[in-house]
């Protein structure tokens, strides 16, 4: 039977109606819970209470620059909700309020919770609801761990990387150095130790004098000051949360103990630590950094920094420039964003996660100069490079280059 004209009119019609269909789909926005034409639902966890409350400024920060978002018309036309609990910094409290964000509010995700011990509790809840546990505030190496939790990423460089960047250097200044570490009974405190255990090799049995833990409900830390100082310690490495080390510098000056004093990164902001504890008191400590101080007026013309000061002036004015947490904070809201930007219109939890993991170059300009933030699908670990500072005067001054010691998940 001959295929008549109508026919084959009939036919072309059904194959364009199915092209457009086809193509329409694959134009179709796509979303997970937590997500709409109108809105992206995030969760978060801080410790606006308890012995780790100096940091609850981050989420402040982070709910202030993403209310600047809003107020310029949110990402690809979505505002941002931003749901954060306070944890009080207690495990059991961290599960409840996940499992709060998670099942009640339903978010598309929990963003930037602080803590190694609170993340650690709802580690395997998040992959196991694959719910993306996105850019958690911990240096924990664990995060960076995309076989086995591929729901989990960390953002700021990991402990043991930090660790190893001071053993670098004690090796070379100071090879006959006794060693006295106080750390915090928990994760975060051991991943330092074995950084620091593994970065001096087979010299950290000499060198390392004596270890001492605490515990975050002790309400001082003195008495394990006044222990180290009757060692021979002449370096006192320093794995403490703000509130315990600006209790240490203060103990260390009020006896007269002066080892050279290494404190960790997150221990590290002017603001919440130094200044409390007395600059007098902090001079010549070392520390590192991969962010730049608001305090250091080298910055004062970047402008990277204008940009963070300008934020501060009219979008949080109750945000101290000289604690560093308000630019961590600042730092990994900006982060975010740009994964968000490039979810485009499919925002699901999937799709949340890989761009996360496709991260090539990015910078946040308040990096210091020469830091950028990679990830790919087997690299959780999105920035692995720090400068060492030394504390003189009202500031921290850098010194040496930018080190890179990656440690895998």
């Amino acid at each position: 039977m001959p295929v008549t004209l109508t026919k084959i009119k009939i036919v072309s019609a059904a194959f364009a109606v199915l092209a457009a269909s086809s193509s329409g789909a694959l134009a179709q926005k796509k979303y997970d819970t937590g997500a709409t034409d109108t809105e992206i639902k995030i969760g978060n966890i801080m410790p606006y209470s308890g012995p780790a409350s100096a940091y609850g400024v981050i989420g402040k920060t982070e709910e202030a620059y993403f209310r600047k978002i809003n107020a310029a018309g949110g990402i690809n036309g979505r505002k941002i909700n931003f749901i954060s609990y306070d944890d009080g910094y207690s495990p059991p409290k961290t599960v409840e309020q996940a499992r709060k964000l998670v099942e009640s509010d339903e978010v598309l995700f929990i963003f930037n919770s602080l803590g190694t011990p609170p993340n650690s509790a709802i580690h395997k809840y998040m992959n196991s609801k694959k719910v993306p546990q996105l850019f958690v505030a911990t240096g924990a190496t664990k995060w960076n761990d995309p076989k086995d939790f591929p729901w989990t990423m960390g953002w700021q460089p990991n402990y043991q990387s930090e660790s190893r960047i001071y053993a670098k250097y004690l090796l070379k200044e100071k090879p006959g150095a006794k060693i006295a570490v106080l750390y915090q009974n928990d994760d975060y405190g051991k991943d330092y130790l074995k950084g620091l255990k593994d970065g001096l090799g087979a010299k950290a049995a000499s060198m390392i004098v004596i270890e001492d833990s605490f515990e975050t409900t002790e309400p001082t830390i003195d008495n394990h000051i006044v222990k180290f100082k009757s060692t021979d310690a002449d370096v006192f490495f320093n794995v403490t949360t703000p509130k315990f080390a600006a209790q240490s510098i203060k103990k260390m000056a009020e006896i007269g103990w002066k080892p050279l004093h290494i404190l960790n990164n997150v221990s590290a902001s002017v603001g919440s630590v130094i200044k409390p504890a007395g600059y007098e008191n902090a001079q010549d400590i070392i520390s590192a950094a991969y962010l730049k101080d608001a305090s250091d007026k080298q910055w004062d013309n970047d402008p990277g920094m204008k940009e963070f000061y300008a934020f501060l002036e009219k979008d949080f004015p109750e945000g101290n420039k000289l604690d560093g947490s308000v630019v961590v904070g600042y730092a990994v809201a900006q982060t975010l964003v740009e994964v968000l930007k490039k979810c485009g219109d499919n925002l699901t939890r999937e799709n949340v996660m890989k761009q996360a993991a496709s991260l090539k170059d990015f910078r946040t300009e308040v990096l210091l100069p020469g830091i950028k933030i990679n990830t790919s699908p087997t690299d959780f670990a999105p920035i692995s490079q720090l400068q060492l500072m030394k504390f003189k005067g009202e500031k921290w001054e850098l010194f040496g280059d930018i080190v890179s010691a990656d440690v895998g998940g």
